[in-house]
Formats: C-alpha cells, sequence, structure tokens
C-alpha cells in the first residue's frame, strides 16, 4: 500500500502518522481476525469528549457473516463497487445526550469524530484500510440496525486489507492516490474568521 508520504509533504513539522494515512479503496477480500478489529475499536475508545461522555458507538458486520448483507445494502452502488471486498463494515453513531443529566450534547459529533480519527490512525498503522463514507442510507440504518433515536448515525466504514488497484472498477483507480489538502493559511486564521 502506498503511503502519504510518498506523494505528498506536509507544510510544518507533523509527525509521519497523520501524512501516511489516507484512504484506499483496493482491499484484497481476505477476512481480518476478531483482534485485528478489536484494536481498531480500542483505539477510538481513548478519544477525548466532553464530560467525559464517550458518545461513539459502532455497529458493525464481518465479511461471510449473516449481518454482511444488510451493511453492504445499506451503501449506495458507488460504494459498494468496492467495498464488497472489506473485511468489516462499521457504521459510527453518536448519542446526542449526556450521560450524566440527559441534556443535548452539542459536541456529540465532534467528539465522534475523534474516536474515527482513533480508528482511521490506527488502522494505517495496523497496514491496514479503512475509507470513511456517508453514500449510504441512513434511514435504513437507523431502523434496520436498531439503532435507538436518541443516537445520531453519522458516517460508514469499510475496513479491510490492502488489495491491488488493478482489483478495482477502471473508474476508480485514477482516484486510488493520497489526495492533497489545503494548506494551513486556508483553514487557520487568528482572531476573526476571514477565510
Amino acid at each position: 500500500m502506498i503511503k502519504g508520504s510518498e506523494k505528498r509533504q506536509a507544510d510544518h513539522p507533523v509527525e509521519a502518522l497523520f501524512v501516511d494515512r489516507w484512504s484506499p479503496r483496493a482491499m484484497s477480500g481476505e477476512a481480518l481476525d476478531e483482534s485485528q478489529l478489536m484494536s481498531l475499536f480500542e483505539a477510538a475508545r481513548w478519544a477525548p469528549s466532553a464530560n467525559n461522555n464517550q458518545p461513539w458507538r459502532f455497529v458493525y458486520a464481518r465479511r461471510d457473516t449473516a449481518h454482511w448483507p444488510t451493511f453492504l445494502g445499506l451503501l449506495v452502488d458507488a460504494n459498494r463497487l468496492w467495498a464488497d471486498k472489506a473485511a468489516a463494515l462499521i457504521v459510527i453513531v453518536s448519542k446526542t445526550t449526556f450521560d450524566h443529566n440527559g441534556k443535548p450534547s452539542r459536541t456529540h459529533s465532534f467528539d465522534t469524530g475523534a474516536a474515527w480519527q482513533n480508528l482511521a490512525l490506527q488502522a494505517s498503522q495496523s497496514g491496514l484500510v479503512a475509507h470513511g463514507m456517508q453514500g449510504f442510507d441512513y434511514e435504513r440504518a437507523q431502523t434496520e440496525l436498531g439503532i435507538p433515536q436518541e443516537y445520531a448515525v453519522e458516517a460508514m466504514v469499510a475496513v479491510g486489507k490492502p488489495g491491488a488497484i488493478e482489483d478495482l472498477p477502471e473508474k476508480l483507480r485514477e482516484r486510488e492516490s493520497p489526495s492533497p489538502r489545503r494548506p494551513v493559511e486556508q483553514i487557520a486564521c487568528e482572531g476573526a474568521f476571514r477565510l
């Protein structure tokens, strides 16, 4: 698998793991053992959150299990084309209220995003692919996976072992490379917003 640093470079000093992580689509179709998958969830577990609420939840299906067709069926056709080679599909959910007082949590999505980033970095560090997606049916996921209404469906992730780019549909092969990022000057400003 290509490392991000082979195609892109940071403008300021950061650890290589940030530049090396990217979201490939090419996966081998091989299964992951349970310990590999649990390692990803363990990394996610240690994310920071407001009031230590830890709103993130992960509902998943491993390939070749009874749950797999349901999860694969939630994807839009464009994602199903390549995600059928994943070892696991994960729906990321966040609890919209605080456990300690039941009041709304404004940062539940923000906090859950931190957990997803931990999962993605752990996957990259472990030589695995983790590709986040919004291209799936959120309402069906909520219903078909039995997700209570006080939880928001945030995203879906395909996880697996790296595969050959040549096995991807032709139209996706050219996109199978680490993408660039905006320069810091376009995403951060001091004082007031002026981007």
